[in-house]
């Protein structure tokens, strides 16, 4: 089935890592671009005489507009990770979208989000929706806590730290981890892997539900332990692999 092509027109780029960009973007041909947090859309590209599909985690909640943002790293020789890192303010890509059903459950209880690398971007989305204000001006988090778990190796790989560490700052409700597996000596967060976190989070709590996205070593080994280890049912761990 053909999907219908949306064109997106880059407004805003920043580099978050050596090989990582944030990407702000318009779309062209609407004024209103409806999607559910967590979901993806995919860009389309000719190379030479074939095209290039790949899919990539919106990074941004639903905001009533014709805006999305990306997290993407840039990948040797990845033609469309460096053909998007590449463009200019006011450039454009091709993409059809929003899909996926990487989205949270209707039921309103408390929630893990775990991730390394841009892994992150969809729950940049999911986070910044729960934590934005309903039509009344309420947050709109229902009384739920949010614990998101973010692990890499290296401090400079730690995406939107400040933008994460201000919100839990600012929301009791919710709860940011960002930990190291190779931390400096200065570093004063979080040490170690994903999952030596989750066990103190999780306790002996099995009413929550657990989100996890990222390579899958790491999806796999999570999923492990808390089905096998701590004996959660399997449909309270979701996930989603970028591998």
């Amino acid at each position: 089935m053909e999907h219908t092509l949306l064109t997106a027109r880059l407004t805003r780029s920043v580099l978050i890592s050596e090989k990582t960009k944030h990407l702000e973007f318009d779309i062209e041909e609407v004024s209103s671009f409806d999607f559910v947090a967590g979901q993806f859309i995919s860009v389309r590209e000719p190379r030479g005489d074939k095209f290039v599909t790949r899919a990539y985690s919106i990074a941004s909640p639903p905001r009533g507009n014709n805006t999305f943002d990306l997290c993407l790293n840039r990948v040797d020789e990845g033609f469309m990770s460096n053909f998007l890192c590449d463009r200019e303010i006011g450039e454009t890509a091709r993409f059809h979208g929003p899909h996926g059903l990487f989205v949270l459950k209707p039921e309103v209880e408390d929630l893990i989000l775990v991730a390394t690398g841009t892994g992150v971007a969809p729950f940049r989305s999911m986070v910044q929706d729960i934590f934005g204000k309903d039509s009344s001006g309420q947050s709109r988090h229902g009384g739920r806590h949010v614990w998101l778990v973010y692990g890499t190796r290296f401090a400079e790989d730690v995406y939107y730290l400040d933008e994460f560490e201000t919100l839990a700052a600012e929301q009791p409700n919710f709860h940011y981890t960002a930990t190291l597996s190779r931390p400096p000596e200065d570093w004063s967060r979080g040490r170690g892997y994903v999952q030596e976190h989750i066990r103190k989070i999780v306790g002996e709590r099995k009413d929550m539900h657990v989100y996890i996205c990222g390579l899958n070593e790491m999806v796999s080994s999570v999923r492990s332990m808390l089905i096998e280890e701590c004996g959660w049912e399997k449909k309270r761990v979701i996930y989603e692999r970028y591998d």
